[in-house]
């Protein structure tokens, strides 16, 4: 019996990967469940009606949730200790960033997913602010020496 104590088959994730993973996993599917409680179902099915009728709509919002799916895949690979899903959630970022600044500055149409705001700067500001919790789940991937190291060593 001490032998089994002795040897641990747990996994031993650092803390801050671990919260990280659990942060990605918690806010993609609480944010999901908020959106269809506050619209309704009439309001998605709109949603989805009208992101339908045009081929860009229906390509950025296919995509939209090809990156949600993704970053959850993402999420469940840094549990596992995987670089590349540290890798893959940061450009997942990276592209949701770019394509929210432009599509709410009005470069790129259609608009589905765009932040209003009265001039570029505050538009700016309302994007990074509501990219918050992101950069801060990028920020326990990267900067804690537990976590580069765990990394490194995969």
């Amino acid at each position: 019996m001490s032998e089994t104590l002795k040897t641990s088959y747990m996994c031993s994730t650092p803390v801050p990967v671990t919260v990280a993973s659990i942060a990605i996993i918690a806010t993609r599917c609480l944010s999901v469940l908020m959106m269809a409680n506050e619209l309704g179902y009439a309001e998605i099915a709109n949603f989805v009606h009208r992101s339908a009728q045009a081929w860009d709509s229906t390509l950025i919002f296919i995509a939209s949730q090809l990156i949600f799916l993704f970053e959850l895949r993402c999420a469940f690979m840094l549990m596992r200790g995987s670089n590349s899903g540290r890798w893959g959630y940061v450009f997942c970022q990276v592209v949701l960033l770019a394509y929210m600044l432009m599509a709410s500055v009005g470069w790129i149409y259609p608009e589905i997913f765009s932040i209003p705001g009265e001039n570029n700067a505050r538009i700016i500001h309302n994007t990074l602010q509501q990219k918050l919790p992101d950069i801060i789940v990028i920020l326990l991937l990267f900067v804690p020496a537990s976590s580069r190291a765990f990394f490194q060593s995969r």
